[in-house]
């Protein structure tokens, strides 16, 4: 047998019970909208100049347009068609940008913990540098949003062998962290059962935009043609639908003016799907689907 991370049993979507969300819909759809702080001079993040070494103000100033003026447009975007976001948040941001995390707060948005930094990953730290971190980032968000997050998103999408583990034993509800189903799937931790929300790998403008050179419009069209046939597909099966965006990437003057056509046709199907938060539809599926009776793996 080859080695495995002993979260999760392999399961077919075909054999999986019947369940509805809210109002018998078949469909939950939820929008990731990542805000993002990264340090000058260090770390990691994305290059838009690879093989430049620090300090960069090109790559860092690129990242810094969402915070100044993306995340921005995007909330009057996401005001307009009336649509919940989201917020993969930095927790950074508290202090570098808090203007910007007020006005999502201001929306109701569900605030998600994604680190302190996307100038650092998780996957290489010890077990208590990266209880550290976890602990840092979920207390930054409790003092300021008054209770704690109930989903993680790690930094760079990289967690470590032990970050389920060390999520559950800090009271973590659910997880992005593994997009290899289109429902949520419950996963063994030495803390007790964590779920796992569908997370999009490929309906995401960093792998699309940035690592592929996808462009706007085939962006907007790749998030529409996916809506379009999960729609089709949850009349067989109750799917959950997400789409990450970045502030600095979506958020873009050109790549906006496209993904309002995204906006634009999931409107036109609003009584169809539920439009909901990633900790909405963890609630939901939880409410219904209650854990495996197991502790650990």
């Amino acid at each position: 047998m080859l080695p495995s991370h002993n979260r999760f049993p392999y399961s077919a979507i075909t054999d999986r019970p019947d369940f509805s969300w809210p109002g018998g819909k078949r469909l939950a759809v939820y929008v990731a909208l990542c805000v993002e702080h990264f340090p000058y001079g260090s770390g990691l993040g994305l290059p838009y100049s690879p093989g430049l070494s620090h300090p960069n103000s090109y790559n860092w100033a690129w990242r810094e347009y969402g915070n100044r003026v993306g995340g921005w447009r995007l909330i009057d975007l996401f005001d307009a068609h009336r649509l919940p976001l989201t917020v993969l948040l930095n927790t950074e941001c508290y202090e570098h940008c808090p203007e910007l995390v007020a006005a999502l707060r201001q929306r109701g948005d569900e605030i998600v913990a994604h680190g302190r930094t996307n100038g650092e990953h998780q996957n290489g730290m010890g077990l208590e540098e990266e209880r550290r971190l976890i602990a840092e980032a979920t207390e930054a968000i409790r003092r300021h949003e008054g209770k704690p997050p109930a989903g993680w998103m790690s930094p760079g999408a990289h967690p470590s062998a032990n970050t389920e583990d060390l999520l559950a034993e800090a009271g973590y509800r659910y997880t992005l962290d593994w997009p290899m189903d289109d429902q949520p799937v419950w996963m063994r931790t030495t803390g007790g059962p964590l779920l796992s929300v569908p997370y999009p790998h490929e309906v995401n403008d960093v792998p699309m935009v940035v690592l592929h050179d996808g462009t706007a419009p085939a962006f907007a069209d790749m998030a529409i043609d996916n809506f379009d046939e999960m729609l089709c597909q949850s009349k067989d099966q109750p799917l959950a639908y997400g789409i990450t965006i970045h502030s600095f990437i979506v958020g873009q003057p050109f790549r906006i003016k496209q993904f309002r056509r995204v906006l634009e046709h999931l409107d036109a199907h609003r009584d169809e799907v539920w439009f909901a938060t990633a900790g909405q539809i963890a609630d939901h599926f939880a409410g219904l689907m209650p854990p495996p009776a197991y502790t650990g793996p």
